[in-house]
């Protein structure tokens, strides 16, 4: 057991896959596909060596962390790669304007590519990689970060897309910071990177999810080969409700806006044959129907997994007659929260539900 004084191992080739699948679990079908982010990730481990991982506490108050992402449509980011001088020039433009060096990257979310292209960035970067990021999982929009539910301003925003363009606003708040940031994101073709949240450490604090490397990790290693029931391990190591076993049957699947919008209906097998599911998507999957009833909802996580190995299935690779199990868990306590509902709750997208926890709703009228 790794003790609060110490800390985290740094990453290696040999961790990529483990990174990569707890990561992939952690995205809720978002975030991008982390197979198109092994690759970057491991040459620049091979060029560059290990990515030292730090946490919020080993830094000095005045420390400059800034949280890096990609964003767009994962069908594109699936499509349109990006060059690794997108985080160089990201690099260049936030110490600029900061007028001193960065500390620390973050992860935005460590769901998805999301997760795992950081460290390809901190790697070619010769930077930390902070132990934490700013959902949890991943969320579709950038006010959807614990950093605004605890009151820090986004209120610049640096823009780099694979072509060379880099773009600078200064949103007057999170809400702003999403319009216009997506908006410089369709003019990019759907796919850019970004920079946000130029923090303190002092002021990370208080305000990342904690841990989220380790726990993306811990989730991956979970399900390595060799382990008797993946699914069941993963459920076992997430306290995660198994909602059913079945095939999918149905994928409706738009990019429009800088997001992937549909759903996914999977026809019970089984023990679970007779019964029917459709899990509504943007981006991440964000609510689970059974016969009218909310079986799970954000910001609890719902993830898509294949029922012989519990890799996750991301929302872009969904595909008619993958045999999948669809898990639900809990979020972190502050998503919760009211203030954190307020902000991903099923309102938040759109949804006239009231947030019920997925303990009490998973077996509600079976």
């Amino acid at each position: 057991m790794q003790s609060a004084s110490d800390s985290p191992e740094p990453l290696t080739e040999d961790d990529l896959p483990a990174l990569a699948r707890g990561c992939a679990i952690l995205g809720t079908g978002g975030g991008g596909s982390v197979e198109t982010a092994i690759p970057s990730a491991l040459q620049a481990l091979r060029e560059h060596g290990p990515v030292r991982v730090v946490r919020v506490t080993d830094l000095e108050d005045d420390a400059l962390i800034v949280s890096m992402s990609s964003i767009g449509a994962p069908t594109v980011g699936h499509e349109m790669l990006a060059s690794a001088e997108q985080p160089k020039r990201l690099r260049d433009e936030v110490e600029r304007i900061a007028g001193r060096p960065i500390a620390a990257i973050m992860a935005g979310e460590i769901g998805g590519s999301n997760g795992v292209e950081p460290v390809a960035w901190a790697a070619h970067l010769g930077l930390p990689l902070l132990d934490a990021d700013g959902m949890g999982r991943a969320f579709p929009e950038l006010q959807m970060v614990s950093m605004h539910v605890r009151g820090l301003t986004s209120d610049v925003v640096v823009m780099a897309d694979v072509v060379g363009n880099v773009t600078v606003l200064r949103p007057i708040d999170a809400m702003w910071a999403e319009r216009q940031a997506r908006a410089v994101c369709i003019a990019s073709g759907a796919s850019s990177m970004m920079a946000n949240y130029l923090m303190t450490a002092a002021q990370a604090r208080d305000a990342v999810i904690d841990g989220s490397i380790s726990t993306a990790l811990a989730i991956g290693r979970s399900t390595a080969a060799g382990v008797g029931d993946p699914v069941a391990a993963l459920a076992t190591w997430l306290d995660a409700r198994r909602l059913i076993d079945g095939k999918i049957v149905e994928v409706e699947r738009n990019t429009g806006g800088g997001f992937v919008r549909g759903s996914v209906v999977v026809d019970g097998t089984g023990a679970d044959g007779g019964r029917m599911v459709r899990i509504e998507i943007q981006n991440e999957n964000l609510v689970v129907f059974e016969s009218g009833e909310v079986r799970a909802s954000v910001p609890d996580l719902i993830t898509v997994v294949d029922a012989q190995t519990a890799e996750a299935i991301s929302t872009e690779t969904l595909r008619y007659g993958q045999r999948v199990a669809v898990l639900a868990w809990a979020c972190h306590p502050l998503w919760r929260a009211p203030e954190g509902l307020a902000v991903v709750g099923p309102r938040a997208f759109g949804y006239h539900l009231d947030y019920r926890p997925v303990e009490e709703l998973a077996h509600v009228g079976l």
